[in-house]
């Protein structure tokens, strides 16, 4: 088995932005338009206020996950994806717990995160995490198949 590398990158890096529009050719894919049409600026993805990480395969970029304030002590999830090569392997529980820890390390205490119905697979991975449903919040909060979930850090 591989080891899966993590690694800070800024949000607009040219890898981090090659697996943000992959992440969003996939949403789009499963609902349509754009992928995500959530207001979000490469800014929020610096700590101390947030963080982006990629995961690296045998040298290879191949997935990612950040997470950006919202509030003083609540970190909100963004952009989590592996590259359909490498899921099954890790990758996203990877960028999940290395996610949480920077959030933890700069003092969140809890992770929120909105997921779409047609993400099985992420909604998955976020219960068997420890993540349960909340009440929805954010861009999609009124949207129809928005599921938002949460966990304490």
């Amino acid at each position: 088995m591989s080891e899966i590398e993590i690694r800070a990158l800024a949000f607009d890096s040219p890898v981090a932005r090659s697996l943000i529009r992959a992440a969003l050719a996939d949403l789009g894919q499963r609902y349509g338009g754009s992928g995500d049409e959530t207001p979000v600026d490469a800014a929020e993805f610096v700590p101390p206020q947030g963080a982006f990480l990629v995961a690296y395969l045998d040298g290879e970029p191949v997935g990612c996950g950040g997470w950006r304030s919202h509030g003083d002590d609540t970190a909100e999830l963004k952009r989590m994806y592996t590259a359909p090569t490498a899921r099954g392997r890790g990758v996203a529980r990877a960028v999940l717990a290395a996610v949480e820890e920077s959030a933890r390390y700069h003092g969140r205490k809890r992770m929120i995160l909105e997921c779409g119905d047609k993400q099985p697979e992420a909604i998955g991975m976020y219960t068997s995490a420890g993540y349960e449903r909340i009440p929805n919040f954010g861009f999609y909060a009124d949207a129809p198949g928005c599921l938002s979930f949460g966990r304490t850090l």
